[in-house]
């Protein structure tokens, strides 16, 4: 297959590709609501993120919605442009920005994000919860894996 004589290989790029073309399948039929909203999938993240955790720095946002600092300013920057999200300095280091929700942004988060929600369990209903369950804790692991590539470890050192 694909010309790899390695039987682990040829296994680990026929479920690589089931993976991408799942996650796919997921993100089309839930990106659906998002664009309606006018929302990029980040952008409800970085909403739904201070929603339910409060006020944070910019740097902590890309972290828990996994973007870049440069990526993690431009999504801010749309979403302050639209009214939805405030940026502020931080009184204990003015060097910090604070993102903070606006009441417009609280609004659209809370209408949207349960219907969002209610979308992405509707495009993995194909699985039953116990089937969920096992797929998160082997996603989770395979992430963790993937995260300890040994090439990413020499460019860090």
């Amino acid at each position: 297959m694909f010309g790899v004589g390695d039987p682990e290989i040829a296994a680990s790029v026929r479920t690589f590709v089931k993976l991408m073309r799942a996650s796919r399948a997921v993100q089309a039929r839930t990106e659906r609501l998002l664009t309606e909203a006018g929302l990029t999938p980040t952008q409800l993240g970085v909403l739904e993120a201070i929603l339910h955790k409060g006020p944070m720095t910019q740097r902590v946002l890309g972290r828990k919605v996994l973007t870049s600092p440069g990526n993690m300013t431009d999504v801010i920057d749309k979403l302050e442009r639209r009214g939805l999200v405030c940026r502020g300095a931080m009184p204990s280091d003015r060097r910090q920005v604070m993102v903070t929700l606006t009441e417009a942004g609280q609004a659209l988060v809370q209408d949207v994000f349960p219907r969002h929600a209610a979308s992405i369990a509707s495009a993995m209903a194909g699985l039953p919860p116990a089937e969920l369950a096992i797929l998160d804790g082997l996603l989770r692991r395979l992430g963790m894996a993937a995260a300890q590539d040994p090439c990413n470890e020499a460019a860090a050192s």
